[in-house]
């Protein structure tokens, strides 16, 4: 190893390296190196988790397969600096800290959990099984432990806003990860209609016997799309406009939740041709999110009451929603869906929206105005 980064380690222990209370005065340059470090131990779960969902819809699960070690290395890191917080009581103030705690040990607990639940029920491609779910609440807690403390600790410097968005961004991507299964699913199934599927024999062999039948359309569609109609829209559009709402709060400026939806989109749509290009699976992005994005701010910009305007931003986003998937569907490809369930994707979100506006949700003490 190099002597320089021996050196800076050593020295970066005995400067920091010491038992302490949480909140704690922090150097602004050490809270800055420590969030950097969340965003780049995200950054490799984001990419390993992307890489996951293409690789499952082509090979068998494979503990060691290269996606996992990309993710476990940015869980690593997480890992790290949570027990850095812990001990040190640097960058991070005790309920930032509790709910990187707690996170940190839900994800770490869903793990072996995932484990034993792919050892007997097999292949359990969804993405919506209970082991998955603590995953993605183990990630969704981590992440607001790290809003927090970014809020409360990181320097006011030209890096401070980007970053803030760019956590958001991750915590859509975490709520949205679930849907993710549907969009690659209409795909495969899209894929086996034109006699050449995404998915590798041995895969697809394996998914039917699950079932009990032959290699064919239906046990194609039971491995595709085992969920719901409904599912992908309710869950959709109501998890992101509700991250969306509390990122354009937290930000706390003009067209913030577009900035982060737009920003979703615009990394899948980066990711396809990378997955193309090694021969993965493709999913159908969904575009229609710019909209949603947009649905939130819009309820922003007026000067109505906060019932009304949640109510008015819950109808835009449930018509601009499905409106947009609708859309999707007719020009290139989205995931079906049930249109009856737009009462309840409105009547859900307007409630949650009216909750938020209620108990001031998105405007912690010391976020930007």
């Amino acid at each position: 190893m190099n002597t320089g980064v021996i050196e800076r380690v050593t020295q970066f222990r005995d400067q920091y390296w010491e038992r302490g209370e949480p909140g704690r005065d922090t150097p602004p340059r050490l809270a800055a190196a420590l969030y950097h470090l969340w965003l780049g131990g995200l950054l490799l779960k984001l990419l390993g988790s992307s890489w996951d969902v293409a690789w499952h819809f082509k090979w068998l699960r494979d503990e060691l397969a290269p996606p996992h070690m990309l993710n476990t290395a940015g869980t690593v890191i997480v890992v790290a600096l949570t027990l850095f917080h812990t001990y040190t009581g640097y960058g991070a103030d005790r309920t930032a800290l509790r709910l990187m705690q707690w996170g940190t040990g839900v994800f770490l607990v869903a793990l072996p959990i995932d484990l034993i639940n792919h050892r007997v029920n097999g292949l359990d491609i969804t993405s919506w099984s209970g082991s998955h779910a603590l995953l993605y609440l183990g990630t969704a807690i981590m992440l607001a432990g790290a809003i927090r403390g970014w809020l409360r600790l990181y320097p006011d410097t030209r890096w401070r806003l980007p970053g803030l968005a760019a956590l958001w961004f991750f915590f859509l991507e975490n709520a949205w990860f679930p849907n993710q299964h549907q969009e690659y699913g209409v795909l495969e199934i899209a894929s086996w209609d034109r006699g050449d599927p995404y998915a590798e024999p041995i895969l697809l062999q394996f998914a039917a016997d699950q079932i009990g039948r032959p290699v064919d359309r239906a046990s194609i569609v039971q491995f595709s799309l085992p969920i719901a109609d409904w599912v992908y829209p309710v869950w959709g559009l109501v998890a992101a406009a509700l991250v969306l709402l509390v990122a354009r709060r937290t930000i706390g400026r003009r067209w913030a939740a577009t900035a982060v939806a737009a920003g979703y989109v615009a990394y899948r749509c980066l990711i396809w041709p990378l997955l193309a290009g090694a021969d993965f699976p493709l999913s159908a992005v969904p575009l229609f999110l710019v909209l949603i994005g947009l649905a939130v701010d819009a309820a922003h910009l007026g000067r109505v009451p906060a019932p009304v305007a949640a109510v008015l931003g819950a109808a835009a986003v449930t018509g601009l929603g499905y409106g947009g998937i609708w859309l999707q569907q007719s020009l290139d490809a989205a995931p079906p869906i049930l249109y009856p369930s737009a009462f309840a994707t409105f009547a859900l979100l307007a409630a949650l929206w009216v909750a938020a506006d209620r108990f001031r949700v998105g405007r912690p003490a010391g976020s930007p105005s």
